[in-house]
């Protein structure tokens, strides 16, 4: 869904979830079915969740806040995470952060003018013996130095 794309109508919500309230915990199956569609959760979905499964707004938008990998708007067409893990941390990956964030004009969850990369922190990537680590659209890289990152940002059109 881009950016300028009108929010998604209440009945689509409720038919994209409805499938899945007889799970145990539906919230979270909901919650990832809902960004795998949209690529976020649109905030028209609260109220919706909230009806279904008889929570509070506050509880379900309580839940989306809380896990870092639920978004409440759109990225780009590539989402690159920067580990900032102590590990990664010992290995320069707070100035390959700043770096890369200068670079691009942009800040943690912001996404380039251009629509190309969202940069996103991510706390361990498991890759701590090949610190500092990022990853980008689900590939995992190790050993991410200024000329690696160069040229995955090259790759992804930043």
């Amino acid at each position: 869904m881009h950016a300028n794309a009108p929010a998604p109508a209440e009945d689509e919500i409720r038919a994209i979830v409805a499938p899945m309230t007889s799970l145990e915990g539906p919230l979270l199956p909901m919650l990832h079915e809902l960004q795998r569609i949209y690529g976020f959760v649109p905030e028209a979905a609260v109220p919706v969740l909230a009806d279904v499964l008889n929570l509070g707004r506050a509880e379900v938008h309580g839940v989306i806040s809380f896990y870092h990998d639920f978004r409440d708007h759109p990225t780009g067409r590539h989402v690159l995470k920067i580990c900032r893990a102590e590990a990664c941390q010992s290995m320069g990956a707070n100035a390959l952060a700043e770096s890369t964030l200068k670079k691009l004009g942009i800040g943690w969850h912001d996404t380039t003018s251009n629509g190309a990369v969202t940069v996103e922190p991510v706390y361990c990537l498991g890759m701590c013996a090949c610190a500092p680590a990022a990853m980008i659209d689900g590939r995992v890289v190790g050993r991410v130095d200024q000329a690696r990152m160069q040229r995955l940002l090259d790759e992804a059109g930043a």
